[in-house]
């Protein structure tokens, strides 16, 4: 099969789907790998290190296979041909004009974000969730400092003085990343889920934290928080809107939300997309830190992540023989949408594969 390996286009996008460890794997397996150059250049992959591998230099989007990182952009809508396959993160729900291009397209869109096991697991969204809930403790420690923006508070611990305070909405890997690294540093932490089921693991590793399954308690721990992170994903769906303009004006001037998951919409009321160029913006007197791809920030190691998760997904499609994980990736086939989610929250008539 030729499998396609474009150049991203979003801003501030430095990912790319495949190493040449990967492209050299694929090779060995008898598929054409077309790269378009510069398309590792963000992430340390030179293209002599691609064509080493076994990759040729070419029109990625003339491929059977495309694979990417992110979604289609605008200047990518007309690019996916008719019969051919697009595996990224699609985040169609909240851009209805992107699920326009792709059913106008005629082609398969796999979403890494809903392959997903039996066990619930999403083994592609897993490793760029614990990127993004690591770097949000790192965006939040940053904006909190006064030059920039937020309100002076130190949130690692310090002798004689409290630590930062950080309430963290959903306890998925994401949530559990973030919380493992405001531990380390001696921040207080309060984890919101929706269920006890998420929070068990998490109170028998981390004691002195305070766990809630349920909001009921949200409003109350935003008024005492520095920090919040929205750590909530909904897959194929807009994420749940559990902040309220309200709930953040109650919160301390200069306090910090970095939203991880913006780019199914986000869950403040106040949430909008920014980018790595422009990361934030103050609303309600609260820094709001809404990046939808985080985990480009460290483009060298989410690509080798992403990259070593993806390859036995694309060695499966190119076999024929789908396993029930990747085949709940599958979002849009020949101008219909096929995933019952993502029908549900578009209001488009679901087509079963």
């Amino acid at each position: 099969m030729r499998i396609g390996l474009p150049r991203e286009l979003k801003d501030g996008e430095h990912r790319v789907a495949l190493t040449p460890e990967e492209v050299r794997a694929l090779a060995a397996a008898g598929h054409a790998v077309i790269f378009e150059p510069g398309a590792g250049a963000g992430a340390g992959f030179a293209d002599d290190a691609y064509r080493e591998a076994g990759a040729a230099d070419g029109d990625p989007w003339q491929c059977d296979l495309v694979v990417k990182v992110k979604e289609l952009q605008r200047a990518e809508y007309s690019r996916p041909r008719a019969g051919a396959t697009v595996f990224a993160f699609q985040h169609f729900a909240p851009e209805p004009e992107l699920l326009e291009a792709a059913l106008a397209s005629g082609a398969t869109f796999v979403a890494y974000e809903t392959v997903g096991e039996a066990d619930g697991s999403l083994p592609l969204l897993a490793p760029m969730s614990a990127i993004a809930g690591r770097l949000a403790i790192q965006a939040g420690a940053w904006w909190l400092q006064k030059p920039n923006g937020g309100s002076g508070v130190l949130l690692c611990a310090l002798e004689g003085v409290a630590p930062g305070r950080v309430a963290i909405v959903g306890a998925g890997h994401a949530g559990a990343s973030a919380l493992a690294l405001a531990h380390a540093i001696g921040a207080r932490a309060s984890v919101f889920a929706r269920s006890e089921r998420r929070l068990a693991p998490l109170r028998a590793r981390y004691p002195a934290m305070e766990f809630h399954a349920g909001t009921e308690r949200l409003e109350e721990a935003l008024r005492g928080a520095d920090l919040v992170i929205g750590a909530v994903r909904a897959p194929a769906q807009r994420s749940p809107r559990l902040i309220s303009r309200a709930m953040l004006r109650a919160m301390r001037p200069g306090s910090v939300l970095v939203d991880i998951g913006i780019d199914q919409g986000g869950i403040a009321e106040t949430s909008r997309p920014t980018s790595h160029r422009a990361p934030t913006y103050v609303e309600e007197g609260v820094v709001h830190y809404c990046v939808p791809n985080m985990p480009a920030a460290c483009p060298a190691s989410a690509s080798r992540a992403l990259a070593r998760a993806l390859l036995p997904f694309v060695l499966e499609w190119t076999s024929g023989h789908l396993s029930p994980a990747l085949a709940s990736g599958i979002q849009v086939r020949a101008g219909h949408v096929v995933h019952e989610a993502l029908a549900r929250a578009t209001g488009r008539r679901w087509h079963q594969r």
